[in-house]
């Protein structure tokens, strides 16, 4: 068990500088079983901030695995009319999502990929106005994570399961900024401060192009949108209120432009998708789609994502976070994208965030395709950051600017 007070300051944290929960508004809280602790904390923070109502949509790891395994591909791609209305619901109410992570990597590994891909394109299909309402902003919406023991002793190899729940609940506190004896919520207007001056810095440069290069055979060309605007910290939504998207955050982010990527990147942290983990991998880009991939491990996952529609072949996100940031000098490996991408340089396959670019919040979707947006019904980031990695911005007449060296901001 977590440290009570501890697990306390991270629901308020989530409740009030993640979601910044608003009197009288509703709370949808989504969350899976092993994080009922964590749960309970945060509906408890979210009434004492005056919500009007908070919802928890419970899942459970165990239960999507054996509907994989005994359901056939019929049954898998329904999506009952009960399940869209609930979540029009949300919508309809102006709900802010706050989201518990708590992955178990390797969970699914003998899970045929194509049964996880086909539910999941059917999910989307009924309830992408969802991600459209989230991705787009239209109101504060946050992730933070829970220890659990399957992902704990993957984190943790050589410690006891109780010991390695333990360790990844203090490396959970760590990253998100949680100590006994800080105030989180102070020390988070701080972090956002000096996130926000870094996107006003590259925002300046307004570059046309990064190039990405390292020893590991990355070598990679991006081109970004015309009004692109750089992202950190904190956002405001539709409805005005300012939000933390994720905690933890250490990242600049912006759009790319659909189909300006050209090279290949080598990935340098394996990806947990679906409880499956694709590791050792490298993708190639010509006019900003996947022509090429290749993994040593989970490959069909992989081809999964990419042929999950015609845009996830496309990327949608580009970020950039220095390797001498905080939760990359922890060393520790994740296996969870909100902690690793936020320790490495990240891209995303699928779609991009309207609020990349100028006026895109609020956006119709069709409006933004002509200026480059990627429009995906996934967004799945990976890892490419390293310690050697050399990023070159092209500005729009022309001039090169170093923007990276040995890994790190030198702007």
């Amino acid at each position: 068990m977590p440290n009570p007070l501890l697990l306390k300051k991270l629901a308020k944290l989530a409740v009030k500088v993640g979601a910044n929960v608003q009197t009288g508004q509703t709370v949808v809280l989504r969350s899976n079983t092993e994080s009922r602790e964590l749960a309970r904390e945060v509906v408890r923070a979210a009434y004492e901030v005056g919500a009007r109502k908070v919802i928890i949509d419970w899942n459970d790891e165990y239960v999507t695995k054996y509907a994989y395994e005994h359901q056939d591909d019929e049954t898998l791609k329904e999506v009952p009319d009960y399940i869209v209305s609930k979540n029009q619901y949300y919508v309809d109410q102006n709900a802010c999502f706050i989201s518990i992570t708590s992955p178990m990597p390797g969970l699914n590994k003998d899970i045929d990929s194509m049964k996880v891909q086909m539910a999941g394109i059917a999910s989307q299909q009924k309830l992408g106005f969802v991600r459209e309402y989230t991705m787009g902003n239209k109101a504060q919406w946050t992730i933070i994570g829970a220890s659990n023991k399957i992902w704990a002793t993957k984190v943790f190899p050589d410690l006891p399961e109780d010991e390695a729940v333990e360790a990844l609940w203090d490396a959970i506190f760590a990253a998100s900024r949680v100590t006994l004896d800080n105030d989180p919520i102070e020390d988070w207007k701080n972090h956002n401060k000096l996130l926000r001056a870094h996107a006003d810095l590259l925002n300046n440069y307004n570059f046309k192009e990064l190039h990405f290069k390292n020893s590991l055979g990355t070598d990679l060309v991006v081109g970004l949108v015309d009004n692109h605007i750089w992202a950190a910290g904190g956002e405001v939504a539709a409805n005005g209120f300012y939000f933390n998207p994720n905690i933890p955050t250490e990242e600049a982010f912006t759009m790319p432009h659909k189909f300006m990527t050209q090279g290949k990147v080598v990935a340098t942290k394996p990806l947990n998708y679906n409880g499956k983990l694709i590791e050792n991998f490298s993708i190639e880009f010509d006019q900003g789609k996947v022509v090429n991939f290749q993994a040593e491990k989970e490959v069909e996952a992989l081809e999964s994502i990419l042929n999950f529609d015609d845009n996830a072949r496309y990327i949608g996100e580009i970020a950039l976070i220095s390797h001498d940031s905080p939760i990359s000098n922890t060393n520790i490996l994740f296996y969870n994208t909100l902690y690793d991408e936020n320790a490495s340089c990240h891209m995303a396959l699928g779609r991009a965030y309207p609020m990349n670019i100028k006026n895109g919040i609020g956006a119709d979707v069709k409006d933004l395709e002509p200026k480059g947006y990627n429009n995906s019904m996934v967004h799945v980031d990976f890892m490419f950051g390293s310690s050697d990695m050399e990023i070159t911005g092209i500005t729009q007449d022309g001039s090169k600017v170093k923007v990276f060296e040995n890994g790190n901001f030198i702007i």
